[in-house]
């Protein structure tokens, strides 16, 4: 699972030859950023890239809605490949096929989307997302509310049902 922004606009091909029988897949990359704070106190920042790979439904929603700088989130399968290049060097790649594909953020008001929602649940989100991992805020612990003791008498008076075949028993043993 990513949630990150796209660092070029995806480059979509058609396999089998023409575009009205092939099957689209759409590349591209996606930046994923990570803050922290070193030993120093100096905020820091991480940015690591991956190659991402939508096929058929989902390289239609990249093809139509997804361009340079838009903030997606994908879950998907990690693929290591093998190719020779151009001077015969065997190289490796490892490569995201998305499973699922989730527009983030709002669109721009000057983009040449147009004003149609993107199909297939695939929604766009509210302008505001919450991060993925938020550290809690501390949250000092309120004052135990004092005890009151019931009389000896009045706790012995009231039987406990312990049955074992209560129907409000939701326990899963």
């Amino acid at each position: 699972m990513l949630i990150g922004n796209v660092g070029r606009d995806p480059e979509v091909r058609y396999l089998d030859g023409n575009s009205a029988q092939g099957t689209k897949v759409a590349t591209f990359t996606l930046a994923t950023s990570e803050r922290y704070r070193d030993r120093n106190g100096e905020l820091r920042e991480n940015t690591e890239w991956h190659n991402i790979v939508a096929w058929r439904q989902s390289a239609d929603v990249c093809e139509k809605f997804v361009r340079k700088g838009t903030q997606l989130y994908i879950e998907g399968r990690l693929r290591t490949r093998s190719y020779t290049d151009s001077t015969g060097a065997k190289k490796y790649t490892t490569e995201i096929t998305v499973d699922n594909l989730q527009l983030l953020g709002r669109r721009d008001s000057g983009d040449d989307m147009g004003s149609a929602a993107p199909q297939g649940g695939y929604q766009a989100q509210p302008a505001y997302q919450q991060p993925a991992y938020q550290q809690p805020a501390y949250q000092a612990p309120k004052p135990a509310a004092p005890v009151q003791q019931a009389p000896a008498a009045a706790a012995q008076e009231q039987p406990i049902d312990i049955s074992l075949d209560s129907p409000t028993d939701d326990l899963p043993f």
